[in-house]
């Protein structure tokens, strides 16, 4: 097998191999596991908590992850949330767009995806409506206009090659997507998502005019950064998630009644402890009986555990002295910088109305031509008798009638992230230190959601108040962590 480029994990060189009949590679992690083993080893590993006292525990970022870590442990325990914003939330974020809620980060879910999050809901009393989720593209100013739910709002798409080709390309894709998924999880190799669709022979409509836009739709993610994504994560999130499925037997998607800041709130008014607003972290010291937590006003405090959920690189910034673990598998994750703008600057959306939809990729084509994805709030979120309302990601221009305007950062799953996502949880109760955050499993709010659980429920001996098949299906856990779940809900 010849010798392919070499990537990085944290500062471990992750030696890549060809040889696969996907037109994969294998990644070396030999580096990786003797630094995992050495881990294991350490005796202070993981606390057993047999006995569960009421312990002080630091939660530091109030995202899904953070808030529900917190809330679950405060049944239990002493607990303070950190919070660097001035509200909380994180990605469910609602703003007022002259007197109607609109979400900008979190927006949809669906019941069969997002078992956590939809039991959280009914715990709650969170109220919810039906959605829409059509997707509409818009390339080369109009050239080629389609959507999910009109594919002739350009009529003569019926007469281009191209066009007819794509179409092809999709229902060969769907049959085979799941099948694919499995064969590349058997094989255990590394695969981007780029070399799949190559050796697999789709063609370059299909790629750039129809799957690579609709991917950084849902992922928040550049045309060039899809391309790296290992292609077996791709195909079995797409398949969980019914996008294999044809149009009439997918899921139902759904929004919160009045914006995601009422299950934020609700959430919130739930949870006993303590809540610090506009309050980041400078740095987190551990020792061998506590943990000192400082926050940007110079004060420090002393907690017995420390659950950080923030962003990976977040994450491990506020270390004092990672350890080389630490570094190697936080420092694995990049994040893209979205910048997410609400307006009602119609020139933003396809030009063919027909051709609007939900979710709307508006660009040029090809990979170096890049482009944006606007949403039609209106068709996401009850929004009746509103003026047309778009939020529109990293706009090419500044658009007109702004209504607000904001920064999101989402995880990049590239084959380094993924060679340490396998191994994330054997960090946990390290040096009094825990992690969760959605780059636990695909990035989306159940992934959080999921992972601040887990890490409740091993840290603090407590349970979440409702039991779904699979609590933790959408991460990874280690072995023993696996094990414990499987007993709770067998």
């Amino acid at each position: 097998m010849a010798a392919a480029p070499v990537g990085r994990v944290g500062d471990l060189a992750v030696e890549v191999r060809t040889g696969s009949s996907f037109g994969c590679t294998r990644p070396n992690t030999a580096p990786l596991r003797s630094c995992w083993r050495s881990l294991a080893d350490r005796s202070q590993a993981l606390p057993s908590h047999a006995s569960f006292t009421r312990q002080r525990i630091a939660v530091v970022g109030s995202g899904i992850s953070g808030l529900s870590a917190a809330w679950l442990l405060s049944k239990r325990h002493e607990v303070v949330l950190y919070e660097a914003d001035n509200r909380l939330g994180g990605h469910a974020h609602t703003v007022q767009a002259d007197g109607t809620a609109v979400d900008t980060g979190f927006i949809v879910y669906n019941e069969p995806n997002y078992p956590n999050l939809t039991a959280l809901f009914a715990h709650l009393g969170v109220e919810t409506a039906a959605s829409d989720m059509s997707f509409g593209v818009s390339l080369d100013d109009g050239a080629l206009e389609y959507s999910s739910s009109n594919l002739l709002a350009q009529k003569r798409n019926l007469v281009n090659p191209r066009f007819l080709g794509m179409l092809l390309d999709v229902m060969r894709f769907y049959r085979s997507g799941t099948r694919d998924a499995r064969a590349l999880e058997a094989d255990g190799g590394f695969c981007r998502l780029a070399d799949y669709l190559d050796a697999q022979g789709f063609g370059r409509a299909f790629q750039e005019d129809h799957l690579l836009p609709q991917a950084a739709a849902i992922w928040s993610a550049s045309l060039r950064d899809i391309r790296e994504f290992p292609a077996g994560t791709f195909l079995r999130f797409f398949d969980n998630h019914g996008l294999m499925l044809p149009i009439d037997k997918r899921p139902i998607w759904r929004t919160v009644a009045g914006g995601s800041a009422r299950y934020v709130a609700a959430l919130a008014a739930d949870m006993d402890g303590e809540i610090l607003l506009s309050r980041p972290v400078r740095w987190i010291a551990r020792h061998a009986d506590h943990v000192v937590v400082e926050d940007g006003a110079g004060q420090a405090r002393s907690f017995d555990q420390v659950v950080v959920a923030a962003h990976a690189d977040q994450a491990l910034a506020m270390l004092a002295r990672p350890s080389a673990e630490e570094t190697a598998l936080l420092g694995a994750f990049r994040y893209s910088r979205n910048r997410a703008v609400l307006h009602r600057d119609r020139s933003l959306m396809p030009r063919r109305a027909a051709a609007w939809a939900s979710w709307n990729h508006v660009g040029r084509r090809g990979v170096q031509g890049e482009g944006g994805v606007t949403y039609w709030m209106n068709r996401l979120q009850p929004m009746e008798g509103a003026e047309p309302c778009f939020l529109s990601l990293n706009p090419d221009r500044a658009p007109g009638e702004v209504l607000h305007d904001q920064v999101y950062e989402h995880p990049l799953f590239d084959g380094p992230a993924m060679a340490a996502q396998a191994r994330l949880w054997s960090l946990q109760g390290v040096r009094r230190t825990w992690f969760a955050g959605a780059y636990f499993g695909s990035g989306f709010h159940e992934d959080g959601l999921q992972a601040g659980l887990a890490v409740a429920e091993q840290l603090g001996g407590v349970r979440r108040p409702w039991l779904t098949p699979k609590p933790s299906g959408r991460i990874f856990l280690d072995a023993p962590a696996a094990a414990r779940e499987a007993e709770l809900v067998a």
